[in-house]
């Protein structure tokens, strides 16, 4: 029986690239390919080369052609979702000018200050762009460029964000969305548009910058002989205007305007991100408040340390990752990679509270709780941003969906469990990045809703988990630590 149509959605992030083989008429997934990224630098720099990111779309297309045995001519569409905000900085003939500078480079942090002070500080920005500039951010990170490398900044014929880069180099158009658009610092989602004011501020000509499609599920074009060429695929296949990873996630669980909205999710990855699909537009200076890729919004915040600092402490205790118990009295803020938010880019771990009787089980312990503390307090904030009181009936016990490589440890979920006191839901689905993808390609292939053909495959749903008491003395322990150690003792901020 010949196979039915197939989507291929892309995950393009930090560490590698993922090609998902989707059947557009079930949902189900025939492969993953994958193939890895080399991320490199040292003091704050995060660099990769944007040419090895497309080398390594061939191969994930590549080896999930081969695992699925699906034949290249069943493929009807392809997308692509990015890690956010890194900046890619192209010459004339669309050629990268020097490696990207990834979304936890922190370089950046001194001109993301001078930014936010700029224009009149914090709450001006959230006005415009719904988030206040930190380094991850690319407005930043042009800032920076512009400042310490302005041969290269004068050389820029082309600026672009990672699955901006990818979705040319299939279509062969320069084009973006309002998703990922607006994690730059230079688009305003109170209109929808790139902001001139923000833009003349930072230093960055409009005409360097790609075309904002309505959405991402929108067909940018087609892909191109030499694309087809290079992956193996038709020519001609429609290849959508894509998102960043976080808006395709929210496809990928079925979060948006014609699925679930006001629902929280807490992704657990190298970082944690807590996000909710709304039709409020956020302006909270707490948050990134996201555009979705669907028009409505994803009030988004992000932490740098979650399932790699507890790790790192596993491995300095000799510990196996799931050998933890509660921390007692122990209280560990793990931000060993500095920390966004709270937005402390400089801090260092800290450590308080042993005693005699504190065990490393116990440090261990100390060190999820720290990390999930840190991400489900900023959850709060999302809720608040969708007009929501998180403490209310009916929102403090909505359920939390709990995704990324965390969401497969015992201890990771047992920890979210006792610190919010939510139901939880792990949702079967285990690549929701590439899923969304797979879900706007096939709305680009075919005109449909891709929030909609998700929640049709059964996004979002999967493991449910009962409510626990809620670990209220472990909560107001941490909450105090922080708020009396930041910044002085973890580093100081800006």
């Amino acid at each position: 029986m010949p196979p039915g149509p197939v989507v291929i959605g892309v995950d393009s992030s930090t560490q590698s690239t993922k090609a998902l083989f989707v059947d557009a008429d079930t949902g189900h997934t025939l492969a993953v390919g994958r193939a890895p990224h080399r991320v490199e630098g040292t003091a704050g720099a995060r660099e990769s080369d944007p040419d090895q990111w497309w080398r390594a779309l061939g191969e994930a297309v590549a080896a999930g052609l081969k695992e699925s045995g699906v034949p290249a001519s069943a493929v009807v569409g392809i997308a692509v979702a990015g890690q956010q905000h890194g900046l890619v900085v192209l010459d004339r003939a669309g050629r990268p000018l020097r490696p990207a500078l990834l979304w936890n480079d922190t370089r950046s942090a001194p001109q993301a200050a001078a930014l936010t002070e700029a224009l009149g500080g914090p709450s001006a920005w959230t006005v415009r762009t719904g988030s206040v500039p930190v380094a991850a951010v690319t407005a930043a990170k042009w800032r920076w460029l512009y400042e310490n490398e302005p041969a290269t900044a004068a050389a820029a014929a082309g600026v672009r964000l990672p699955h901006d880069f990818l979705t040319e180099r299939l279509a062969g158009v320069a084009v973006t969305d309002p998703g990922d658009a607006s994690g730059t610092g230079w688009y305003a989602t109170a209109t929808g548009t790139y902001d001139p004011e923000l833009l003349q501020l930072i230093g960055l000509d409009s005409e360097l910058l790609p075309q904002v499609a309505p959405g991402g599920a929108v067909r940018a074009g087609s892909l191109t002989a030499t694309a087809a060429e290079a992956l193996g695929l038709p020519a001609q296949i429609a290849v959508a205007a894509g998102t960043g990873d976080n808006m395709a996630a929210a496809v990928g669980l079925g979060l948006g305007g014609s699925g679930l909205l006001d629902h929280p999710v807490l992704s657990l990855g190298t970082s944690a991100t807590v996000f909710a699909a709304t039709r409020t537009r956020p302006v909270s200076p707490a948050l990134s408040g996201f555009a979705a890729t669907d028009g409505t919004f994803l009030p988004l915040a992000c932490t740098l340390n979650c399932t790699l600092a507890v790790d790192k402490v596993a491995a300095l205790l000799g510990l196996d990752r799931e050998d933890a118990a509660p921390g007692g009295e122990a209280v560990f803020l793990p931000y060993l990679d500095g920390e966004r938010t709270p937005d402390l880019p400089t801090a260092a771990g800290l450590l308080t509270g042993l005693r005699h009787a504190t065990s490393g089980r116990q440090l261990l312990g100390a060190a999820y709780e720290g990390a999930v503390f840190t991400a489900l307090r900023a959850l709060d904030d999302v809720l608040r941003a969708c007009g929501l009181d998180p403490s209310a009936p009916g929102v403090a016990d909505r359920p939390l969906r709990l995704i990324g490589g965390g969401a497969r440890g015992r201890t990771w979920v047992e920890t979210a469990r006792r610190l919010s006191g939510r139901p939880v839901i792990v949702p079967r689905v285990t690549e929701p990045v590439a899923l969304g993808a797979a879900a706007l390609a096939l709305a680009a292939a075919t005109g449909g809703d891709a929030v909609g053909a998700a929640a049709q495959w059964g996004a979002g749903s999967g493991r449910a988990l009962a409510p626990v008491a809620r670990d209220t003395q472990t909560w107001s322990r941490i909450a105090s630590v922080l708020d009396h150690a930041a910044p002085g003792l973890l580093g100081g901020g800006r």
